[in-house]
C-alpha cells in the first residue's frame, strides 16, 4: 500500500500547481505574515476539537443520567472510536485523490451534524448515533489538516506547527471541564454540544485561501488498495466493538466464560484487521514507513496503558477526589505540549528522527515508574505525578516526530494514506491496551488494588521500551 514512488506513479504524477508567493516563501518564523492564516486556522480547529473532547468527557455522566441510558454508556464512548477507524481507512485515499479541501469541509459538516444530533437527542440511542458521527468527522478533519499543513507550509516548519497543535490542547485541558460545567448550569447539558457550532465558521475563515490552492496528490489515479483498507478497517472496527462488549461480560461471574471468548475474538479481529489495513511490512518492522507506523501503534498502547489508568488508580487506591484525579489530565496536556515545543526547536530538529524517537520512548518508560511507584504507595502523589511528567514530555517528542517522518518519507500523492495509517495505528494500539485494561478492571472490580494497577502501568512502560529499541528502523532502507 504505502510504498515509495514506483515508475508508474512517477509517470502519472501531475506537475505541482503554481502556488502564490505567500505559500512558497522561504521558511522562517511559524507566525510570520505569510504563514499566519494557515497556522491560525488549523490551530483554531484543533483547539475546537480539544474543547469538544474535554467537554464531552465532563458532561457524559450527566447526559447518561438525564437520558436514563446507563446500559449504553460504554457504547457512547466506544462509538466514536469505531467510526473513526472506519472513516480513517477511507479518508486517506480520498484526500490523496481529491486534495484536503473536500475532506475538511465534509468533516466539519459531519461535526456540525453530530453536535446537533447529540445536543437534541431525545434518547440515549440517538445520542450514541451522534457520537458515532463525531468519530467519522474527527477522522476526516485530522487527515485533511495533516495534508493541508504538508501542502501549505514548508517542510522545515511542520514540526513547529504540530507543536502548536499539541499546545492547543492546554487550555481545553485546563478550562474545558469548567466551561462545560458553566454551560450545563446556565442552559443545560445540551448547550455543551450546540455552542461549538458558533466557532466552526470563525475557525474556517483563516484557511480559506490555503484551501483554494490545495491540490490532489495524483489526478485521476485509482487507489487500488482503497477497498482492501476499508474492508480491513471494518474487521478492525468489529474487533474494537467486541472487545468493548467483552469487558461488560467479564464483570459478571455468570457471563465470564462468554466474556473470555468475546475478548479473544475481539482481539483477534483487531490484529487481523490491523495487519490488513496498515502498510505492508508493518508487522515485520520493515525499514521506513512501516516501522514508523508500528512505532505509532506501540507508543499509543504504551501511553494509554499508563495515562488512562492514573485517574482511576488515584481514586481507587489513594481515595483522591475526582478533581484531584483530573489534575493528571492537566499534567499530561502541559508536558505533552512542552515536549512538542522542544521537538520543534532548531536544536532538536538537528538530531536525527531516530534519536528523538529513541529519547521519547525512553522518557515514557522512565516516566511510567512514577505512577507505578505511586500505585505501590512507595512515593506520594506529587512525586508520582512529577515522574509521569517525563512520560508526557516523551510523548510530546515522539508524536510530532512520527507525523513529520511519515510526511517526509512518503511521496506527496500518499500523504493522505500515511496520515490514515497513523490514525489506524493509534486506534489499534489504544484498542489492544484498552482490551487488556478493561479485562483486568472488569475482573477486579472494586477490589482492584495497587499492585494490579502497578502491573498494568509497568506493561505500558515496557511497551515504551520497544519504541526505543525499534526506533533505528524508522530510517528508510538505503
Amino acid at each position: 500500500m504505502f510504498r515509495m514512488p514506483t515508475t508508474q506513479a512517477t509517470q502519472t504524477r501531475p506537475a505541482t500547481p503554481t502556488r502564490p508567493p505567500s505559500l512558497t516563501a522561504p521558511p522562517g518564523r511559524l507566525f510570520a505574515r505569510e504563514h499566519l492564516p494557515v497556522v491560525a486556522g488549523t490551530v483554531a480547529l484543533v483547539t475546537l476539537g480539544a474543547f469538544e473532547n474535554r467537554a464531552v468527557m465532563t458532561i457524559l455522566p450527566t447526559v447518561t443520567r438525564d437520558l436514563d441510558g446507563w446500559a449504553l454508556f460504554g457504547a457512547s464512548t466506544g462509538a466514536s472510536l469505531v467510526t473513526f477507524t472506519i472513516a480513517m481507512a477511507w479518508a486517506g485515499g480520498w484526500t490523496d485523490r481529491r486534495g484536503p479541501r473536500p475532506a475538511l469541509l465534509l468533516g466539519l459538516l459531519a461535526f456540525a451534524i453530530a453536535q446537533v444530533v447529540s445536543g437534541l437527542a431525545p434518547t440515549m440511542g440517538v445520542f450514541v448515533v451522534g457520537r458515532g458521527l463525531s468519530g467519522a468527522a474527527e477522522a476526516l478533519v485530522n487527515t485533511a489538516l495533516v495534508v493541508l499543513v504538508a501542502q501549505a507550509l514548508p517542510a522545515e516548519l511542520r514540526a513547529k506547527v504540530f507543536a502548536s497543535f499539541a499546545a492547543a490542547w492546554i487550555l481545553p485541558s485546563l478550562l474545558g471541564p469548567s466551561v462545560a460545567g458553566v454551560l450545563d448550569a446556565l442552559a443545560g447539558w445540551r448547550a455543551v454540544f450546540v455552542a461549538p457550532l458558533v466557532i466552526v465558521p470563525l475557525a474556517l475563515l483563516p484557511v480559506r485561501r490555503a484551501l483554494r490552492t490545495t491540490h490532489p496528490g495524483v489526478s485521476g489515479e485509482v487507489d487500488v488498495g482503497q477497498g482492501r483498507r476499508v474492508r480491513a478497517s471494518l474487521v478492525l472496527a468489529g474487533g474494537l466493538s467486541v472487545t468493548l462488549l467483552a469487558a461488560t461480560l467479564l464483570a459478571e461471574p455468570t457471563t465470564r466464560a462468554p466474556g473470555v471468548v468475546a475478548l479473544a475474538v475481539g482481539v483477534s479481529g483487531v490484529l487481523v484487521g490491523a495487519a490488513r489495513a496498515l502498510p505492508d511490512g508493518t508487522t515485520r518492522l520493515a525499514a521506513g514507513i512501516p516501522t514508523v507506523v508500528t512505532l505509532q501503534l506501540l507508543v499509543s498502547a504504551a501511553y494509554t496503558g499508563v495515562a488512562g489508568l492514573i485517574p482511576l488508580m488515584l481514586v481507587q487506591t489513594h481515595d483522591a477526589s475526582t478533581a484531584l484525579a483530573g489534575v493528571s489530565l492537566s499534567v499530561t496536556g502541559v508536558f505533552w505540549a512542552a515536549g512538542s515545543w522542544l521537538n520543534g526547536t532548531d536544536r532538536a530538529q538537528g538530531l536525527a528522527a531516530a534519536v528523538r524517537l529513541r529519547l521519547g520512548g525512553a522518557l515514557i518508560a522512565v516516566g511510567a515508574l512514577g505512577p507505578v511507584l505511586l500505585a505501590l504507595d512507595v512515593v506520594g502523589i506529587a512525586a508520582g505525578m512529577t515522574g509521569w511528567s517525563l512520560g508526557a514530555l516523551g510523548m510530546g517528542i515522539v508524536s510530532p516526530t512520527i507525523t513529520t517522518e511519515l510526511l517526509a518519507q512518503a511521496p506527496p500523492e500518499e500523504h493522505g494514506r500515511v496520515s490514515s495509517a497513523q490514525g489506524l495505528a493509534v486506534s489499534t494500539g489504544v484498542a489492544l491496551q484498552t482490551a487488556l485494561v478493561g479485562a483486568v478492571v472488569a475482573l477486579g472490580g472494586d477490589g482492584l488494588d495497587g499492585p494490579a494497577f502497578a502491573a498494568l502501568m509497568a506493561a505500558g512502560g515496557v511497551t515504551a521500551v520497544g519504541v526505543s529499541l525499534a526506533a533505528g528502523r524508522s530510517r528508510p532502507a538505503a
